[in-house]
């Protein structure tokens, strides 16, 4: 991707690293002003905010980090990464590493963002291809924005490019939650009325956001935002409208074989049927990004690192009868050996064992995640309505479990329905990267965390401190969030 010469992207890269980038006096490099000039440019500026999602310290691992570790599926190796430690035993401070690099990366990946929405309406090109890569940026842009504002409550609210000193939102102040959100929207709605459909798509800009992406993620920020205390009546409304428009244009489908999901030589639609969103990695090569979570959940046996593990409370517990996902997704066995359970959802035929060489996609999105979302939807607008089962249980059909079809008469009421959602989702999106937010959206946190893994929960820590190197760099961030 082209190199873009600007004072910082974000005060949070630190005061100093902007003025040692000040110092300096830059030859032969690429600005605004004689990068965007055609549809080429265009195309390689928004694949570098695309790549912005593969650091290890982003999606390719702190997403679980920050998604998983405070729940019911994942533990950290509790003899090193204090960090991590502390994610999953809810002792996590403004100090902590695995926050500041979500915090630092999501402003990377917005500031990339912002960059593309402010330059490439300018450039003399197809109109409907410069929509697609404009609404690519807007939905990134406020995938990124949901992930903070989740993480942190309120935080600055920057949509276009910072090219000086004098700019304001070089050291921007913190912006109410419920203002994030808009802009979330917006900029999701945007993408939906933008970006290609799924099998418009070319084979050369495979890993691009599709429209049907943008609704499925309105659909979880309308959901999420519904359990807040500055919800909008019309949330759930809104969440149902989205998933279904999914639904009913028939593009994503359950794969037949929960396993297919994560069969890395079916990445791609329309052999990939179920994948709505997912950040791209390559092959053993050394021109692509490769993934590193395959070694990071196989045992030593497997040649990993085992730096995470199973919980017990997945393994054990969460699984029921004759469901197919248990054997795929995790497992206590390296050859005839019994070792910690680990999670065996993630692995790679082509994947050298020691390397960090996985070519496995992270997924974002799925369809399934849709129809449960459908249901939840539909459970908050009327839980007497006997649809809301119908997305759960084409999921559990999928999963072999037929004969274990939820309805009115074996969950009655909405807060039963919630307890088995909550394990639904747990036995189909383990370690997905959803599990925190799930846990705090569907009011479960609390509980989980005393019952299955005998942690206290406070409503303090339902948010994440703001990283203290970011407070330090920006006095306009304060208050940090309370308890920290």
């Amino acid at each position: 991707m082209r190199k873009i010469y600007i004072l910082c992207a974000f005060a949070g890269l630190a005061l100093s690293s902007c003025k040692k980038q000040l110092e300096e006096k830059p030859y032969s490099i690429l600005t605004n002003t004689n990068f965007y000039t055609n549809a080429t440019d265009a195309q390689a500026a928004i694949n570098g905010v695309l790549s912005q999602l593969q650091p290890q310290a982003y999606y390719q691992r702190t997403v679980y980090i920050m998604g998983e570790l405070s729940g019911d599926c994942l533990v950290p190796l509790l003899t090193q990464n204090q960090e991590r430690i502390d994610m999953y035993k809810l002792t996590y401070t403004s100090n902590n590493i695995e926050i500041n690099n979500w915090w630092v990366n999501s402003y990377k990946l917005i500031s990339r963002a912002n960059d593309v929405i402010a330059n490439v309406p300018g450039i003399n090109m197809d109109a409907a291809a410069k929509n697609n890569i404009v609404g690519n940026a807007m939905f990134l842009r406020g995938m990124a924005y949901f992930d903070l504002v989740k993480s942190f409550g309120d935080v600055p609210l920057i949509t276009a490019p910072i090219t000086s000193t004098a700019d304001p939102n070089l050291l921007p102040p913190r912006t109410a939650s419920s203002k994030i959100y808009e802009q979330v929207i917006s900029d999701l709605k945007y993408a939906e009325a933008n970006c290609f459909t799924e099998d418009k798509i070319t084979s050369a800009n495979k890993g691009m956001v599709s429209s049907g992406a943008a609704s499925a993620m309105l659909a979880r920020v309308y959901l999420q935002r519904a359990s807040t205390k500055f919800a909008d009546a019309a949330d759930n409304q809104n969440a149902l409208a989205e998933c279904n428009k999914v639904i009913a244009a028939n593009t994503y489908k359950l794969m037949a074989d929960y396993t297919d999901v994560f069969n890395w030589d079916k990445k791609y639609y329309p052999t990939q049927t179920e994948n709505i969103f997912s950040v791209q990695f390559g092959n053993n090569s050394t021109s692509t990004t490769q993934n590193i979570t395959v070694r990071m959940f196989s045992p030593a046996g497997l040649g990993g690192s085992g730096s995470f593990t199973a919980n017990p409370w997945l393994f054990n517990n969460a699984y029921f009868g004759p469901d197919k996902r248990k054997a795929w997704n995790v497992s206590n066995k390296v050859g005839t050996a019994t070792v910690t359970p680990y999670i065996y959802k993630y692995r790679d035929a082509q994947w050298v064992a020691g390397s960090n060489n996985s070519r496995m996609n992270w997924i974002v999105l799925r369809y399934a995640d849709v129809l449960m979302m459908q249901s939840e939807a539909l459970n908050n607008i009327n839980p007497n309505d006997p649809t809301k089962f119908d997305g759960l249980n084409a999921v559990r059909d999928r999963a072999g479990m037929n004969a274990y079809h939820l309805s009115l008469a074996n969950t009655p009421t909405a807060s039963a329905f919630v307890d088995t959602l909550v394990k639904d989702r747990a036995r189909e999106l383990c370690v997905e990267g959803h599990r925190r937010w799930d846990l705090i959206r569907l009011g479960r946190f609390k509980q989980v965390e005393q019952d299955i893994n005998g942690f206290t929960a406070t409503d303090n820590s339902l948010l994440l401190p703001l990283p203290q190197t970011e407070m330090d760099a920006n006095p306009n961030l304060k208050p940090q969030n309370p308890g920290y």
